[in-house]
């Protein structure tokens, strides 16, 4: 918004090279040929402390910590290494180890990096394609078509609301007003535009003068009947303004005033109880049912110059007191021009929230009592300059919104808008019960994981097993739930447009893991040719060790097995690897090395015969481990 609006309504790294092994390293390195990385760590460690650490060491001692899933060592090891390094693998497997610990900003500059290494990498292109795993600001701008509309003027045109087929907008175009000294523009009046048959739209009518005063009136709601507006007015019409002990100059504050609908046109108009001498009100947005007021403020006690504030509205037509939003929507700065739509998603304009520039338009939800996120609209509805007065129709998903950016016909001007993808929150509930008795578990761990398999945020579940989480609208998730003595879970969670998603997840105790003859985990699968532990086999490995850890006398034997593809030399020492790498995951956890061997069998074993052929999860399913008990069970 221009000045007057503002006073009115906003009152190159080095190269990295491996030194050769030498007698410092000899011990270490024989553990991290043989993959034992476990007893590795140990040993490039012993030689940081000593001081005699090169890059060689700490590029070996990420290795290890990498091959073993231990993130956040990894992450730390290759940050070390990388100070005197230029190696695009290494750069790659830090934005991994970033990532995997929730660093996505520091994760993507890594990438970044990386993609200019190896621009023709498919990593890189596909980063490239992609870069933004997570909802950003940017992204939403798929999400609407905007278009200046053909009733703005060479003045200042904002706001707009439909009322019985007529729109009403703010506007300063009427020249027969006295001027604003600010902008030496005309003081805003309250207009109403008719649509023809064709959209295109009539001459913009003046409100009568039981609405419009020769100072400022801003913007306009309605109650659901459409028989009574809100809307907004300087008070200096009240002869209720401050002076200046200085200056003598008369200060005016923004008032809420309401008019009742009488034949065709309005009359009564009345000052709401909201408004004080002391402070602006301003903005008003009523419910769809009535029952409910939003508007901004500046009244002491918020958290920074306006924020936004509801009030109820009695059966007899007066207001209850202000409530503020709260501090998860209001900031330091300025939020204003609330709109609460009739799905209750509540969208509004702030500077304090990340945005692009001046003020963008934000949303977000009250669901039980609980504010969801407070999200970014996105471009083309934010810019930027100032960006403000969103409207929108949930049932034909078209609105307007009012901005100061280039290419506009005045000073503010009104674009409209057609929403093509979804703009919401759900709350997914997740209950975690014991299988066995249907109790509730209370201490339980539950994760939430983005589609890309990022984890976003974790919980612990209350005294009735219960962990909410806020997601945006049509966007699958996952969770996963880790209890002590209970078998783990991941639980896929498909989008939804519903205000909650309620999942019931059921643990079994742990034993019922305990066969025969063998631990029965979810097939531990390696990617095509790898032999580190991934994050699926992590989650795996994690319940043998708790079981291990619960039955100290039990003792296993970790089977790799792989593929037919390759040379079946090849696929032996490649099983081999595998094996070694995950008795040193188990290792890792604290497991006395003499209870857990590993052996790898190629593909002599397969679990889908691929004499004939198999497809890409075919051989998938061959590549994996199996863990048998060869030592009997003592409590």
């Amino acid at each position: 918004m221009k000045n007057f609006n503002t006073l009115l309504l906003i009152t190159l790294m080095s190269s990295f090279c491996l030194t050769a092994q030498n007698s410092d390293t000899k011990k270490a390195d024989k553990h991290f040929d043989r993959y034992e990385f476990v007893k590795a760590v140990d040993d490039y460690n012993k030689l940081v402390e000593k001081g005699k650490a090169d890059s060689y060491v700490y590029g070996q001692l990420a290795e290890s910590y990498y091959n073993i899933f231990n993130t956040v060592e990894a992450e730390r090891w290759y940050a070390k290494a990388l100070e005197t390094s230029n190696d695009p693998e290494m750069v790659f497997k830090y934005s991994q180890m970033l990532k995997a610990n929730g660093k996505y900003e520091a994760s993507n500059n890594q990438m970044d990096k990386f993609t200019t290494m190896r621009p023709a990498d498919n990593r890189a292109t596909a980063y490239r394609a992609n870069p933004d795993y997570l909802p950003k600001i940017l992204d939403q701008g798929k999400k609407f078509n905007l278009q200046n509309a053909d009733y703005n003027s060479e003045q200042s045109d904002f706001g707009g609301i439909l009322n019985n087929g007529n729109l009403y907008i703010t506007s300063g175009r009427n020249n027969s007003r006295k001027n604003y000294g600010w902008n030496d523009q005309p003081f805003l009046d309250i207009y109403t535009v008719a649509k023809n048959s064709d959209g295109s739209s009539q001459e913009a009518t003046l409100a009568n003068n039981k609405i419009n005063t020769k100072y400022h009136e801003g913007l306009v709601s309605f109650s659901p009947n459409g028989k009574t507006m809100y809307f907004s007015r300087e008070s200096y019409f009240e002869k209720d303004y401050q002076k200046d002990s200085l200056s003598s100059a008369r200060f005016s504050q923004l008032y809420l005033f309401k008019a009742t609908k009488l034949g065709d046109d309005w009359d009564i108009v009345e000052s709401l109880s909201v408004n004080s001498k002391s402070y602006s009100v301003k903005n008003p947005s009523v419910s769809a049912d009535g029952k409910t007021i939003y508007f901004a403020s500046n009244m002491p006690g918020g958290y920074g110059n306006f924020d936004i504030y509801k009030a109820s509205i009695n059966t007899d037509g007066t207001l209850g007191e202000p409530v503020n939003m709260g501090q998860k929507i209001n900031t330091e700065a300025q939020e204003m021009f609330p709109y609460i739509s009739s799905n209750n998603t509540l969208y509004f304009s702030s500077t304090g929230h990340l945005g692009l520039g001046g003020l963008d338009v934000f949303y977000t939800k009250e669901i039980d009592g609980k504010i969801s996120t407070v999200r970014n609209a996105g471009i083309p509805i934010n810019s930027n300059a100032d960006d403000f007065a969103f409207i929108i129709d949930e049932e034909t998903n078209q609105g307007l919104v009012s901005s100061n950016r280039a290419g506009g016909k005045g000073s503010d001007d009104i674009y409209e808008f057609k929403k093509l993808e979804p703009l919401c929150d759900v709350l997914v509930i997740a209950t975690v019960l014991d299988d066995k008795t249907r109790e509730p578990i209370a201490g339980a761990t539950v994760a939430l994981f983005d589609t890309e398999g990022n984890k976003v945020v974790s919980k612990t579940t209350d005294t009735e097993g219960l962990a909410e989480f806020m997601i945006e609208c049509e966007h699958d998730t996952e969770l996963e739930v880790i209890m002590a003595g209970f078998d783990s879970r991941k639980v896929q969670v498909k989008g939804s447009n519903e205000e909650e998603n309620n999942v019931q997840i059921n643990l079994d105790p742990i034993e019922k893991l305990i066969l025969a003859e063998t631990i029965d985990l979810a097939p531990i699968y390696f990617d095509f040719d790898k032999s580190n532990i991934t994050t699926q086999a992590a989650f795996e490995l994690d319940k043998l060790v708790q079981i291990m850890n619960k039955y100290p006398e039990m003792k296993i034997n970790a089977i790799s097995h792989t593929d037919s593809r390759g040379l079946e030399s090849y696929n032996i020492n490649l099983s081999d690897r595998r094996a070694k790498t995950t008795v040193q995951y188990v290792i890792s956890k604290g497991i006395d090395e003499a209870r857990i061997s590993g052996e790898g069998k190629g593909e002599a074993e397969p679990k889908v015969d691929c004499s004939t052929g198999c497809n890409k999860a075919q051989h998938a399913e061959n590549r994996r481990s199996e863990f048998i008990i060869v030592d009997s069970l003592q409590q």
